[in-house]
């Protein structure tokens, strides 16, 4: 198989005197960005435009200590050279010593709190997720740890929420302002998508929504419009999670804000595309959940604010944020 050749950026410094700081500051600066060295004071990266910022800042920082920078673009010679390129950022080894991480998560699990234990599987989505920030040239291993980590949250899941709903099949039914000063019910123990999705009810469906958190989806009243569980009035069906069914069954689904905020809760629900806030959301709901216990309208009220703030943020384009 053919291999399309990369456009690589290098960046040559020299730093003036023996001072271990500024060269310990510019280390950690290009590894925490992936970057690799070729030799001494020889650093590459695939060029982008982040690679470009990066470059461009630290050689302006070294610059101003005294030394010398030059950033040079470049491309491999021929096939061989592209392949020794890429093998210096082989992330394979980082993939598995997370999965001997994660593997020793998943057997501390029985002996967990709930809360204990999706704060635990949230500092192993983290840590993938600081993996996959650096891994340019994906393949099997970024897969498999993906697929391991989907996995340990369906046994989490299973421990902790066994009424996680099914995808129901067929058309979302629209709907209109006949749910307006309802009550809504859904499994209590709040966790991303029954949050999120009681959020966006109180937020645009519904202001005067008064919420029921059953101890099991048998207990939902006849009265009640259900969410997130099998048989509820809203809940998974094909691809899309409850947040996304609810959104597109009030026409709020063109929403650009209410879209990324979607896919965010989606990736953390049920997997599919990484999403870059979602090891922080995870965090703060696993924070969230454990400053709450069992009290689920003050959890709601906590991730509310995170919820507002985020949707705020979602409504500018990506990368036009001050």
């Amino acid at each position: 198989m053919t291999t399309n050749p990369t456009t690589w950026l290098m960046l040559v410094v020299s730093l003036p005197g023996r001072s271990q700081t500024p060269r310990m500051r510019l280390w950690r600066a290009l590894k925490g960005a992936g970057a690799e060295a070729l030799r001494d004071g020889v650093y590459v990266l695939p060029d982008n435009a982040s690679a470009q910022d990066l470059f461009q800042a630290q050689a302006g920082g070294v610059i101003d200590t005294g030394g010398t920078a030059q950033i040079v673009p470049f491309h491999a010679t021929d096939a061989t050279q592209e392949a020794q390129l890429r093998a210096v950022f082989d992330r394979s080894t980082l993939y598995a010593e997370w999965l001997e991480q994660l593997v020793a998560v998943i057997a501390e699990l029985p002996g967990l709190t709930e809360s204990e234990a999706r704060r635990r599987l949230a500092a192993a989505r983290r840590g993938l997720e600081g993996i996959v920030a650096i891994d340019f040239f994906p393949g099997t291993a970024r897969d498999d740890a993906e697929s391991a980590l989907r996995d340990a949250e369906q046994t989490l899941n299973g421990q902790f929420a066994q009424d996680e709903p099914h995808a129901a099949h067929g058309l979302i039914a629209r709907r209109n302002a006949e749910h307006r000063g309802r009550l809504w019910a859904t499994r209590k123990h709040l966790w991303i998508d029954r949050v999120a999705s009681a959020w966006l009810i109180r937020r645009f469906i519904d202001p005067q929504a008064r919420f029921l958190w059953l101890d099991k989806p048998a207990d939902c009243p006849t009265d009640a419009l259900g969410f997130d569980f099998d048989g509820a009035t809203f809940t998974h069906v094909g691809a899309r999670v409850s947040f996304e069914v609810l959104a597109t069954s009030f026409d709020l689904d063109r929403n650009a804000g209410l879209i990324r905020l979607g896919r965010l809760i989606h990736y953390l629900d049920i997997g599919g595309v990484p999403v870059a806030d979602a090891a922080g959301f995870a965090s703060v709901m696993a924070g969230a959940r454990a400053r709450r216990g069992d009290d689920d309208d003050g959890l709601l009220q906590d991730m509310t604010t995170v919820l507002d703030c985020l949707y705020a943020a979602y409504l500018d384009p990506p990368g036009e944020s001050p």
